[in-house]
Order: structure tokens, then C-alpha cells, then sequence
């Protein structure tokens, strides 16, 4: 039996172990457009400096993702962050505003804290505090991110805090971003309890000594290079690309860009969903659309390494930026005061997010314009010094868009799907953007082509 796997990100890689696992005669393949493994998970080590391509952690909630750096051997390996220099702003103008103390999730729970903070006018703040006297809405009808939070805690809170951090998470506008399908907990929140506000203290919250994000302590790319490092009958293919997915006699055959044709009995298309669509354009034409209209964004991450710790204008782990600046810059983090080991003892490491859906493609755009758009940010807070080191990574069409309908059209690519035994799709364009949500996709794939395959393995 022979078993591809198109795609070597995260998912793609759980795709491999867990296929490992489940088929133990078959044999696999794993082909990946780039020269390397592990998609956005890199990590760079220069000079003292370790430097994130893009995320640097993960949620601890999401059990998957520690589950598996558990079962890699790499529970040492995990870190929280650093509890001396906690605390998250919010940019207006040249000014930085905490968070105000008692978030759940996005939501602030402590209203006499909130009261305190700058981030809300008297008016705001007391438009907040009355969420619980609004009425709950009618129906299960999907809504956007900005329409939800707007109705129940006022469009002042959405804009000075909600926005920002729903940017942050998802690069996206939370005009267009589905509730159902990025927070449906808060939905679930207003229909049990009438009110996010009454549900979150009704809720009784575990106590736990894991922190809420993890890293790993040598980077997120020890995640990648540990499980590859644990295939052992996974042979990959990088620097060669998928082209076309078609039906065999007796399975499926994959076409690559220099002439090599796969043959399998399933597939795992662990691939951004635009290239998903270009792969299944001949075999089903209604799941390449569907494929083909799940939005992405673009993004650019550009860090800069300082000489001098106190460089960094605040004690903190970063801020985000509201899109009301009317800038191309989502989020700075502090990356040196935020995790260990990021940056050489009395040095200091920033990494500053930029790219908003809808906007220009910064992607485009050259070095020199993207560090000078990152400087002029951070001299706005009072960094100004110059930096020893300069990193720029580009993600075009980086992070897929969960826009109003995201769930139904998911439905219906997993109801072709069923037309098609054995092939399987993976990654953050389905259920989930995070790192232990990939983890997921891919394994739950894999699930999915061992299944379609029991009959062939009896």
C-alpha cells in the first residue's frame, strides 16, 4: 500500500507519524514545494539571536499541541512566558495603554478595572458594564466578529481592544470573520446564559499550572526537526511540487513539476487551500471551487535585534495596534522580555507584525521600505535606537480567512470528500489556524485514509 502526503507543514508531518502508526506495511511519501520541512515553524539562530519565521507559541488548551511535543520527548522543552515582564498594551497615537487586568479570552471580566483604564471613555465603559441588560440575539444565524461584540458590549470596546486582538489572532477584519466559525464559545456563552459577561463568572475555571501559551525553549523549529527526525518510513521529497491529482485504476496518481508521476491509494493534501484547489481542478471541479473561495491574507514579520536591552520602550511582552491608527502595522512583541534565550545576555530582540486583510500586499513590497515602515512604528513608542540585526520574512497568502459561511463551506467540502475515498485534506484552512488545530487536521486525515483503506489491508 502506498500512502502521499502533498504538504511538509506541521500538519503535514502529524499526517506522516500518525500514518506511520496506523499503516504499519505501507509506504509513504511526503512531497514539499519548498527545499525544507516544516512550513511556517522555522526558527533562525544568528548571533546569539533566535528569531521566529512566524508563530512562537501556542495555546496550552488546545491539548494537542503539548500532547504531541510530550510524546517527541521535548515536555523539557516546553516554556511559558516570562512572568517578570508580563503585561500587553494597546498603541493609540504615541501613546501605550495596558490591557486592562481580568481577560478571558478577549473578554475583560473585571469591571472595576476596566473603570481605571484609559482605553474607554466614561461612556464606553459604562456600555460595557450593561452587556448583561442586552438581550440575547434571536436565532442561530452567523454574524461577524464586529456585529457580535458590537451588540453586546458597545462599538467603542470593539474597536479599542476586541479589534486588535481578533487581528492579532486571525490577520483578518473582523467585519468579514465569522463568530461561528473563530469563537462560537461566546455564541454558546449568550444563548446558556444570556449574557458573556454572567456566563464567564457562572463558568468555573480549572485551576492550572500550565501557562496559557507555551514556547519551546530552543524555538517552535525543534518541533519540526523532532518529528521529522521520528519518520521512519516517510521518504520526502522537498524542492519538488505537486501539480496535479487525478484518479488511477487503482487509486490515485500525482503529477510533479518535473515529470514524476505517484501512484498511491490515498492521499493527504495538507496544502493551502488555494494550491488545494489547483491539485483536484480535474478529479472535482465543485471541490476545487470551494477550495478555490476560502479568502487568504497576506502578512510580513520583520525583526530587529538591539545592542542594548533597555532599547525596548516598555516592560511588557508587546502591544497591538488598532486598525483606527490607519496603519499597515498589526503588532510589536518584545520578543527578549517575552521568552528566554531569544536574545544574547544585555541585548534586546523585537518582532514587529504587518499586513491587514484588505489592505495593500506588503509582501511586494522591498526590504529597505518594509524596515523603514518598522522603524518609524517603533520610534512612535520611544525605540529609536539602531538595530544590529535585521530579519524579514514574507507570508503571502499566509493565513486563510474564516469569513462569514467558513463552516457551511467546510461541510461541503468534507460531503465531496466522501466521493473520493481515500483522499483527505489538512491544515489551517478547515477548523483552526493554531498550531495544535494543524496537529489535529493532519492527524484526523491521516484517520480518515487509514479508514477508506481497512477493506484494502484485510
Amino acid at each position: 500500500m502506498k500512502i502521499a502526503i502533498v504538504g511538509g507543514g506541521i500538519a503535514g508531518l502529524s499526517a506522516a507519524r500518525r500514518l506511520e502508526s496506523l499503516l504499519p506495511d505501507a509506504q509513504l511519501e511526503l512531497v514539499e514545494q519548498a527545499g525544507v520541512l516544516g512550513g511556517k515553524l522555522r526558527t533562525e539562530r544568528v548571533d546569539g539571536f533566535l528569531v521566529e519565521a512566524a508563530a512562537d507559541s501556542f495555546l496550552s488548551r488546545k491539548e494537542r499541541g503539548v500532547e504531541l511535543c510530550e510524546e517527541l520527548g521535548l515536555a523539557d522543552e516546553l516554556v511559558g512566558r516570562r512572568p517578570e515582564h508580563q503585561g500587553t498594551f494597546v498603541r493609540r497615537g504615541r501613546e501605550l495603554y495596558p490591557l486592562p487586568e481580568g481577560l478571558t479570552g478577549m473578554i475583560p471580566t473585571n469591571l472595576g478595572a476596566l473603570e481605571e483604564s484609559a482605553l474607554l471613555s466614561t461612556e464606553g465603559a459604562l456600555r460595557y458594564a450593561s452587556e448583561p441588560d442586552v438581550a440575547p440575539g434571536g436565532g442561530d444565524e452567523d454574524e461577524p466578529i464586529a456585529a457580535f461584540v458590537s451588540r453586546r458590549f458597545g462599538r467603542e470596546a470593539y474597536d479599542a481592544f476586541f479589534e486588535p486582538l481578533v487581528t492579532g489572532i486571525y490577520g483578518g477584519d473582523g467585519e468579514l470573520l465569522s463568530l461561528r466559525a473563530t469563537f462560537p464559545q461566546l455564541r454558546e456563552l449568550e444563548h446558556a446564559h444570556g449574557s458573556l459577561l454572567r456566563g464567564l463568572r457562572a463558568s468555573s475555571q480549572r485551576a492550572t499550572t500550565t501557562p496559557p501559551f507555551v514556547s519551546l525553549r530552543s524555538g517552535m523549529g525543534t518541533l519540526v526537526a523532532r518529528l521529522v527526525a521520528r519518520l521512519e518510513r516517510t521518504r520526502t521529497l522537498t524542492g519538488r511540487t505537486a501539480t496535479r491529482v487525478r484518479r488511477d485504476p487503482s487509486g490515485y496518481e500525482i503529477e510533479l513539476n518535473d515529470g514524476e508521476t505517484l501512484v498511491a491509494d490515498g492521499i493527504v493534501l495538507a496544502t493551502p487551500a488555494f494550491a488545494t484547489a489547483e491539485l483536484v481542478t480535474d478529479l472535482d471541479t465543485d471541490l476545487a471551487e470551494l477550495h478555490a473561495e476560502i479568502p487568504y491574507g497576506s502578512s510580513v514579520v520583520v525583526a530587529l535585534g538591539f545592542a542594548d536591552d533597555d532599547a525596548l520602550s516598555l516592560d511588557g511582552y508587546g502591544y497591538v495596534v488598532p486598525r483606527t491608527e490607519r496603519t499597515d502595522v498589526l503588532a510589536c512583541t518584545w520578543s527578549s522580555q517575552k521568552w528566554e534565550g531569544r536574545a544574547p545576555r544585555g541585548t534586546a530582540l523585537a518582532r514587529v507584525y504587518a499586513g491587514r486583510f484588505g489592505d495593500r500586499d506588503l509582501t511586494t513590497a522591498p526590504d529597505g521600505e518594509l524596515v523603514a515602515l518598522v522603524r518609524d512604528e517603533l520610534r512612535l513608542v520611544g525605540v529609536a535606537a539602531d538595530p544590529i540585526l535585521v530579519r524579514v520574512q514574507r507570508w503571502s497568502r499566509g493565513m486563510p480567512q474564516y469569513v462569514l459561511g467558513h463552516l457551511d463551506r467546510i461541510e461541503r467540502i468534507e460531503a465531496a470528500l466522501h466521493e473520493h475515498p481515500g483522499l483527505a485534506v489538512a491544515g489551517a484552512a478547515y477548523r483552526g489556524v493554531g498550531i495544535p488545530d494543524c496537529i489535529r487536521s493532519g492527524e484526523d486525515a491521516a484517520d480518515s485514509v487509514a479508514r477508506a483503506l481497512a477493506p484494502a489491508r484485510a
